[in-house]
């Protein structure tokens, strides 16, 4: 018997494991057609229900208002970055730059048209989220990035916001109550809490589209999606049925308010773990700290313990734990199919780390 694996990756993410059982079934037969839902056609009554379930669970589980609509698309959110621009950019946009993924969004739309940093937190490699900064009101919108993975940061609250405010949410949807109404659009890769990599989700205020005067290319065009619903071309299939598997599990262990609750607990778990623990240090500030990853290095004077610590993490079943190249150290990702067990797996880990070191 294989030993117990706790699962940290940064994503793709650690699924559910019904929506994996569930899956592996409709790889041999969807929905008694017996037919793979690799083979399944796009067009049949039975992916139908699918694309309609999984469009309402999101309304549900978000409470998305009337005003907006959900749309499913191939790839992932880095091409987003080019649909923002191409759909919401006519004069000037402004982003608020709190990472690698800020800052590309933001490089995309300057190759569409003027688009600048509103504020950046770079000075300090992306450690906390400006705050304090004024937005002016003569911007088409102001783009966020409301998690950032690399770096450990999150914008905990829906700001105010006097223009239309844009989110790339990849990594933090789903994980807590969102106002979606202060939003014209949110999008997202799915690999980090909705699902596996292939599909992204968009969802758009209606009548925020049609404002810029460029000609959009028909697959860049938000209404077209909208319009067909998200099926103007063969949707990623197999992606958007784990997409609807995830969310049934997530309804059903009551939602994003509890899970939101489960989240916290797991973050203050973890976060009190490195602030009590002698051997190791958190990197992002307090206020700004990330409920979905959470990035810590070896404290000052222990630095050369660190490949130690992964070697005796991963000997206890400990997986992707190491930090992205920018930051150093260790992330642990702590997304929403990740159990309080997993996180306390790793706490476990940790205090038996510093005990050896005494």
């Amino acid at each position: 018997m294989s030993k117990k694996v706790h699962v940290f990756n940064a994503g793709p993410c650690l699924l559910p494991q019904v929506a994996i059982d569930n899956a592996i079934e409709a790889l041999k037969d969807f929905s008694g057609t017996g037919v793979s839902v690799l083979s399944i056609s796009h067009r049949t009554k039975e992916w139908d229900a699918v694309m309609d379930e999984c469009r309402s669970l999101w309304k549900e589980l978000l409470h998305i208002p009337d005003t907006h609509e959900v749309v499913f698309l191939g790839g992932g959110a880095s091409l987003q970055f080019l649909y923002v621009a191409m759909n919401y950019l006519e004069k000037k946009a402004a982003y608020l730059d709190t990472g690698v993924w800020a800052h590309k969004a933001l490089k995309e739309a300057q190759g569409i048209g003027e688009a600048y940093a509103i504020a950046c937190s770079k000075d300090k490699n992306y450690t906390y989220i400006p705050k304090g900064f004024e937005i002016p009101t003569d911007i088409d919108y102001l783009h966020i990035t409301t998690n950032n993975t690399i770096y450990g940061t999150e914008i905990h609250e829906d700001m105010d916001c006097p223009v239309p405010l844009i989110a790339d949410m990849s990594s933090d949807i789903m994980s807590r109550p969102v106002d979606v109404s202060k939003y014209d659009l949110i999008y997202g890769g799915a690999q980090k809490n909705v699902g596996p990599a292939g599909v992204i989700f968009a969802i758009i205020k209606k009548d925020s589209l049609g404002r810029v005067s460029r000609y959009i290319p028909t697959m860049l065009d938000y209404r077209t999606h909208i319009d067909k619903l998200s099926m103007f071309n063969t949707p990623p299939v197999f992606s958007i049925f784990i997409m609807n598997e995830t969310l049934k599990w997530l309804k059903s262990i009551g939602g994003v308010e509890q899970m939101y609750k489960i989240n916290r607990a797991k973050a203050d778990l973890l976060y009190g773990e490195i602030d009590r623990n002698s051997l190791f240090v958190g990197t992002a500030e307090k206020e700004d700290r990330s409920i979905m990853n959470v990035c810590f290095v070896m404290a000052p004077g222990h630095e050369a313990l660190q490949d130690e610590f992964f070697a005796f993490a991963k000997e206890r079943g400990m997986i992707g734990i190491k930090g992205h190249r920018s930051v150093g150290g260790f992330r642990a990702s702590i997304y929403n199919a990740c159990t309080l067990e997993d996180v306390q797996a790793l706490v476990d880990c940790m205090k038996e780390f510093e005990d050896l070191k005494k």
